[in-house]
């Protein structure tokens, strides 16, 4: 009576609309920059002629999170930025990703005190780590080329029980434990 009488192979039709799906999704990725330091140039270098990150589809840089699928968070993350950087994050549509870009995104950096994040996966989901201080523009089109594959291969980053969004953690593993911010005097 419908399509699925019309085609005799099994799957064909949504296996490969899958596919196109996620072509069409890894091939326009829009970030959405969150530079707040040294990072932020490495960011801006990346989208210039030299590195061309137009190359992989992902050159518009969206400053709404409505029209933005991916996170680049790069630079220092303050307490007082920290609750931006999660309205920004929960604005995002899905399915969205997170690149934590450089040393203080990801660990704080050399910023061990009371009033920088020691790493944003404390309180967003990450998928991407990229390492650095800063990293090179290089690394950073690495991170996106990581992102795509993880387009390729899924499209949807898996939910927990809970029905959380759960953190893909590729470039490294966080060392840290996570504790509350900031940390109470004489901890």
């Amino acid at each position: 009576m419908g399509i699925e009488s019309a085609i005799s192979a099994e799957g064909f039709l949504t296996t490969q609309l899958q596919r196109v799906i996620n072509w069409a999704r890894r091939s326009s990725l829009w970030p959405m920059p969150f530079a707040t330091a040294c990072c932020g140039i490495e960011l801006m270098a990346t989208a210039s002629s030299r590195y061309d990150l137009a190359r992989f589809g992902a050159e518009v840089m969206r400053f709404s999170p409505r029209q933005s699928d991916l996170l680049i968070v790069a630079g220092r993350i303050s307490i007082k930025t920290m609750p931006v950087l999660q309205r920004i994050y929960q604005q995002m549509t899905e399915p969205k990703w997170v690149i934590s870009m450089g040393a203080c995104a990801s660990t704080g950096g050399v910023f061990d005190t009371y009033a920088v994040v020691q790493g944003c996966d404390q309180f967003i989901p990450v998928d991407v780590y990229v390492p650095g201080c800063p990293p090179r523009p290089e690394q950073l089109i690495e991170g996106v080329m990581a992102i795509q594959r993880i387009v390729d291969n899924d499209g949807i980053p898996p939910r927990g029980p809970d029905g959380k969004r759960l953190p893909l953690n590729i470039a490294l593993q966080p060392s840290l434990g996570v504790r509350p911010q900031p940390v109470p005097l004489g901890a």
